[in-house]
């Protein structure tokens, strides 16, 4: 990279001292050297793309970091990374102990704000504004980036309604490319389609109407255009709203054309942009497959049943079900409190309700789970996918606290399949006329067993709720996990050679516990050891040691899980060795305590 434009441009500082004709060099390098690595270390790619010369000319106008950018939700920040200090390390990216995927303010003080759920960067800049203003720092900007499939959720129009009743110097651009993860959904969709095809534009203008002043649509691929609109905007004060038209992977020929799968497409060749297709010959399912198509094959059966995902079709799998009985599965957008309470008022009206969620996203719906769906004792099944540690993504994606904030809930059962046998089973269970609210946990990635579609779909088994499963016999030590983390107890158990000391007891029932199960355990054996791909504090484990203590049972009780601390990026098998629930680390434990 030694004769290109963007091997000498370190910092913003270093951008701003070129011409302005030589920024769309600057993007075509920058989307070259992205498209590079991502291909080869794998990552977020069509977001990055579409943004870079907002990107490019953002850093060129404006003087960051003094003035204050946030990328809401953060997948389309990697041009941004590469612009401000991380050019030489971007090879580490969404790596163990390398840079994070999303901004992240401990990594650089160009992220301004710390991001990786939807939905924030409105309330966030709006925040900084107001504290630049009483601290008398007028000329300071403050510039929130938000796509249109984030813009429709609640807290950004939080966001928009305060905003416009203060004096705060705050832009917010509104990236519109009619697409999150899966394309856009809704009225708000609707009505920026309409916008950008020259109706509404000038009467009845929603962003107007708050108080902000308007510009665009303009053509936010065009870096001429998007310059010269932020240099107007630099010198006008107050909320300031600028509407660009971006196209998702742009650059890519096959990003642009495939954009759900070029989000993040694995690895693939940076010259020709085809993905590297793996083979899936004798590989266990995917969970959300699992899910996806027993709904499916459950809805064909049960015209009761309804399907629900805020915006994520595609990552849960429901996408089967919308295709085959669109009138039964519905997209709600980025709305996650909005997809709990609708299936809580379906429920009261004796719809079966399976509403999907990826298990960190249901965090954003807390009050909703506890006082339209818990406090009514209304049948709603959550199917919390990407439960556990899920990866690269890091401490804003992994799902460990759902145990824990979900157990301390009046009638809410929480269980955990052991494997994708035990998934489909119960999901069929769940229809069967359950008289409260059931949470299903489940991980990211693939089950146990091949041969699961082939062998077993379709026939399906009761599953007695509150029951749990000895599947080891042992003498000494009694080994208790709860959810698929089981199966690295299972190799490990296989693998040492003191393994007839210690039982193996399956709890995919975290609440209610199988309480006669740990009268029998707590009776016979000397050592207690809990095992959960979640939280420590508050999860499985603690539910136990409430057991032991209610019960007064006095063993020696080992607690194994997620520590108490956020868990960074890495492999789901780097971090389960950080954890120490990986089959290496369980061995070496079940040994030590068989002595």
């Amino acid at each position: 990279m030694s004769n290109t434009l963007l091997s000498s441009i370190y910092y913003p500082s270093d951008l701003r001292k070129l011409d302005e004709e030589q920024l769309p060099q600057v993007a075509q390098e920058l989307r070259d050297f992205i498209i590079d690595i991502v291909s080869v270390k794998e990552g977020h790619l069509g977001a990055s793309l579409g943004v870079i010369e907002l990107t490019v000319a953002l850093h060129y106008v404006f003087n960051t970091p003094d003035d204050l950018l946030i990328w809401d939700v953060g997948h389309q920040a990697y041009g941004h990374k590469i612009l401000t200090g991380r050019r030489e390390t971007f090879d580490t990216n969404r790596q163990l102990k390398g840079i994070s995927g999303f901004p992240k303010r401990s990594e650089s003080e160009y992220d301004a704000f710390g991001v990786g759920h939807s939905s924030t960067s409105i309330s966030a800049a709006l925040g900084m504004a107001i504290a630049s203003n009483l601290k008398g720092e007028f000329n300071k900007q403050h510039i929130a980036v938000i796509g249109d499939a984030s813009i429709a959720s609640g807290m950004a129009f939080e966001g928009l309604n305060h905003a416009g009743v203060t004096d705060a110097n705050l832009l917010v651009i509104l990236n519109d490319n009619a697409i999150g993860i899966d394309p856009s959904v809704g009225a708000l969709k609707n009505y920026l389609t309409a916008v950008k095809n020259g109706k509404n534009h000038k009467q009845n203008n929603m962003i107007k109407s708050l108080n902000f002043d308007y510009s665009g649509p303009i053509d936010g691929n065009d870096m001429f255009a998007v310059v010269k609109e932020l240099k107007r905007l630099q010198k006008i004060k107050g909320p300031k709203f600028l509407h660009i038209t971006t196209i998702k992977g742009k650059g890519l020929k096959q990003a642009e054309e495939d954009q759900v799968k070029y989000h993040a497409p694995g690895k693939f060749d940076a010259k020709s942009g085809e993905i590297h297709i793996k083979s899936e010959e004798n590989l266990a399912p995917k969970y959300q497959d699992v899910f996806g198509l027993t709904i499916l094959y459950l809805a064909l059966k049960n015209e009761k049943i309804i399907g629900i995902t805020p915006a994520m079709p595609s990552g849960s799998s429901l996408k089967f079900m919308m295709e085959a009985l669109p009138q039964r599965a519905f997209d709600v957008g980025i709305a996650e409190q909005h997809a709990v309470t609708l299936a809580a008022g379906m429920a009261t009206q004796g719809m079966i309700v399976y509403c999907n969620i990826y298990s960190t996203f249901l965090q954003r719906a807390y009050d909703q789970v506890i006082h339209d769906v818990a406090l009514q004792n209304l049948p709603v099944i959550f199917c919390l996918d990407r439960a556990g540690l899920v990866g690269e993504d890091g401490a804003t994606h992994h799902g460990v606290y759902d145990i824990a904030y979900l157990r301390c809930i009046p009638n809410m059962i929480i269980y955990a399949p052991l494997n994708e046998l035990e998934l489909q089973n119960i999901l069929y269970t769940a229809q069967l006329g359950l008289a409260q609210p059931i949470a299903i946990r489940y991980p990211r990635g693939r089950g146990q067993i091949p041969g699961w579609q082939k062998e077993h779909f379709g026939h399906y088994k009761e599953i007695k709720i509150g029951k749990a499963n000895k599947l080891r016999s042992g003498s000494k030590i009694a080994v208790l996990s709860t959810g698929t983390i089981g199966n690295n107890v299972i190799t490990a158990l296989s693998n040492i050679e003191t393994s007839d000391l210690v039982a193996h007891y399956d709890f995919p029932f975290v609440k209610p516990l199988d309480e006669n199960q740990l009268h029998a355990i707590f009776s016979h054996y000397e050592k207690i050891i809990t095992i959960e791909d979640g939280t420590v504090k508050g999860g499985f484990g603690s539910a136990v040691l409430e057991f032991a203590a209610e019960h007064d049972y006095k063993k020696n009780i080992t607690i194994l899980g997620v520590p108490d601390e956020f868990i960074e990026h890495g492999t789901v098998f780097e971090l389960q060795q950080y954890c120490k629930i990986d089959v290496k680390n369980l061995e070496t434990i079940f040994s030590s305590k068989s002595k």
